[in-house]
């Protein structure tokens, strides 16, 4: 069986080519970004594994032998699933390889708007020595953390940041009653920002949470609060940040992920004194990067042995 990597921010695919060869499968290689280029690329494979190249409805139309798609990551909004679905052709993921990674750095960032670390640090480069300049820093245990989704990651990062807080609420439509964590309270959307003092957002991108949290949520959060997003760029209205910054709504906000990336050079909150910035690097650390690459590749193996793969999000045939 052939399988192609459609696209992969490594230099080297060797993970990737020794589990699929130990079990007689062959790897193909190509650098694609448009529609057009995994076409080209993908008319006699019989599975790709893909990062960021769409997987689209006419992509599927054009590669009727193409079986599965296995995605580097949790997320899976690159392929249409819909055409996927209406195909017969499996899409599966990784859903498992960063959950501490994830949930640490959004502690980490949490913590650091909580204690002004940001501004402390660019003032104190800048030659300022007063602890003043960070602002009001407030005692967390006076404050409310809340939780927008509750899966693996989300689950992880309340059992570490919550005991810090005074109250801890938590939003999660899909997660029943019976597995909700103790400790925290279910509350709707709209109650939780109108009460968190604090709140870091865990859910995928969906059609329903595209553009999820704009003005109309943050108008809602006591004046002052902070905002922390390592789970997927577009769930947030970054125009909407940064007015939530500039009329004094947010007190800080703290972004791993942007809507687009690398952002434009000079996109204002690349240097907005209350906004934090990494490059999508949460889920990174040399452990998680090869579990990754080697969950992506064996759900492939998985399937071609026993017809179905580890980690399907949708069911083909």
């Amino acid at each position: 069986m052939r399988v192609l990597v459609t696209d992969a921010e490594y230099d080297v695919l060797d993970i990737e080519e020794e589990v699929l060869a130990a079990a007689g499968h062959e790897l193909v290689t190509a650098r694609c970004r448009t529609p057009a280029d995994v076409i080209a690329a993908a008319r006699d494979v019989d599975a790709v594994l893909v990062q960021y190249a769409p997987i689209t409805a006419g992509v599927l139309e054009a590669l009727p032998g193409l079986r599965l798609v296995s995605r580097y990551g949790v997320g899976v909004d690159v392929v249409d699933l819909e055409a996927a679905r209406a195909r017969g052709v499996w899409v599966c993921n990784v859903p498992d390889y960063g959950t501490v990674e994830v949930a640490l750095h959004a502690v980490a960032m949490l913590l650091a708007l909580l204690r002004g670390l940001p501004e402390h640090a660019r003032n104190v480069r800048a030659g300022r020595w007063d602890y003043r300049l960070g602002g009001q820093l407030r005692r967390p245990g006076e404050l409310t953390l809340g939780v927008v989704g509750l899966g693996r990651i989300g689950r992880m990062t309340m059992e570490r940041a919550s005991p810090w807080f005074g109250t801890c609420v938590g939003y999660d439509p899909h997660l029943p009653d019976d597995a909700w964590p103790a400790g925290v309270e279910r509350v709707g959307l709209e109650e939780l920002f109108t009460r968190s003092n604090a709140v870091t957002l865990h859910l995928p991108l969906t059609a329903e949470t595209q553009g999820l949290v704009g003005t109309d949520l943050l108008e809602l959060l006591p004046a002052g609060a902070y905002l922390v997003n390592t789970a997927r760029g577009a769930l947030v209205d970054v125009d909407a940040v940064l007015g939530a910054l500039t009329g004094g709504r947010l007190g800080g906000v703290a972004l791993d992920v942007l809507p687009e990336e690398p952002p434009p050079a000079d996109h204002a909150l690349l240097t907005h004194p209350l906004a934090l910035v990494t490059p999508h690097v949460a889920w990174f650390s040399a452990e998680s990067e090869r579990e990754l690459r080697r969950k992506a590749a064996q759900n492939v193996v998985t399937w071609a042995r026993t017809g179905r793969p580890d980690h399907p999000v949708v069911e083909g045939r």
